[in-house]
């Protein structure tokens, strides 16, 4: 739930965090400010938040049409496509937290594509700016077929596979079931030994539906942001808070959240022994949302894996340290690059 709260020209009254003087991101990201044109199937109010490298990433969202065997129509599936594709080399395909965006990613989308990397940063399923106008299933097996069908029709080779939190959960179970889909994982302060959505599972629809409206106010997903990220000021978190809930506002999420918390939710820790891809566990040492003791004992229970853990981090290194994150998948995707 925390790790939904993903989340400054001087025209604004607070300034970027300390991970990003790099000046030509600034540049480029202070650039786009100017231009409003976001995608008309997001929300009105992503033009209230103030991120430059948010509302450029919004900018570059857009849908593209996934046949699944649940849905009578194509699903019209949000996404960040790179601007090129690379045949030769692995795409790094980044998923996000429970109840989260793409736009998790405003910050270390923009270093990849500057690396060199071919990056998606896909929606979940039930989750982010798709088009549930006629509601599918949200529940495990839909999610994980969602994201094949995508994967086969456009993206095709093998992925670089990017999980944060809960979405550690959404590619090892992907992982899994469809090894010839993914080369490598990428797992970052993974949720991955809950049971699921436990007692969650279980409440009246009614309940279920009022736990929801809760789940998208301002007031939790503040305290959320308090807990998820180190020594961020309230007008940052603030801004960061409109931005997790963005995708809150679209008129299905509460349908498409329901759906997922009463099927049951990831159950994967008794999967984790079986992955075989190569993996990156990154970890924020100051996690106070998953004990970075558990990144330890995934590196035990997983066959071919290293760790990294980056000092004075939260819950989404990806947010709060994106150099430190790229630099690590980065040396990790080119390891084993002069063996071939």
């Amino acid at each position: 739930m925390w790790s939904s709260s993903s989340q400054f020209i001087n025209m604004f009254s607070f300034s970027l965090p300390t991970p990003f003087h790099s000046t030509r991101l600034r540049m480029v990201a202070e650039a786009s400010v100017v231009d409003d044109a976001f995608p008309s199937f997001l929300p009105n109010q992503v033009h209230r938040i103030k991120d430059p490298f948010a509302r450029k990433l919004a900018m570059r969202i857009q849908r593209l049409p996934v046949t699944v065997s649940f849905s009578e129509n194509p699903i019209m599936s949000s996404c960040v496509k790179p601007l090129m594709q690379d045949k030769a080399a692995n795409p790094v395909v980044l998923l996000h937290g429970f109840d989260s965006s793409c736009l998790e990613w405003r910050y270390t989308y923009p270093l990849l594509e500057e690396a060199g990397f071919e990056a998606w940063a896909i929606d979940i399923l039930g989750w982010g700016f798709s088009d549930l106008g006629k509601l599918p299933s949200c529940d495990v097996v839909s999610k994980r077929d969602h994201l094949y069908q995508f994967w086969k029709s456009h993206i095709k080779r093998a992925m670089i596979l990017v999980g944060p939190s809960l979405g550690s959960a959404v590619a090892i179970d992907f992982a899994i079931n469809y090894p010839e889909a993914v080369e490598k994982l990428v797992l970052i302060d993974a949720s991955v030994y809950a049971e699921g959505t436990g007692n969650l599972a279980t409440l009246p629809k009614a309940v279920a539906y009022a736990g929801v409206s809760v789940l998208k106010s301002i007031p939790l997903r503040l305290y959320a942001n308090y807990l998820t990220f180190n020594n961020i000021s309230f007008s940052i978190s603030l801004d960061w808070t409109n931005i997790g809930r963005l995708h809150c506002l679209l008129p299905w999420w509460e349908d498409a959240t329901v759906d997922f918390m009463t099927s049951g939710g990831y159950n994967v820790a008794s999967q984790i022994k079986k992955v075989r891809q190569k993996t990156l566990i990154i970890w924020g040492e100051n996690d106070r949302i998953i004990s970075n003791k558990l990144a330890v004992q995934l590196h035990c229970d997983l066959s071919d894996a290293i760790i990294h853990q980056i000092p004075d981090c939260g819950h989404l290194p990806h947010v709060e340290r994106p150099n430190s994150v790229v630099k690590f998948i980065a040396e990790f995707v080119k390891r084993d690059q002069g063996s071939k």
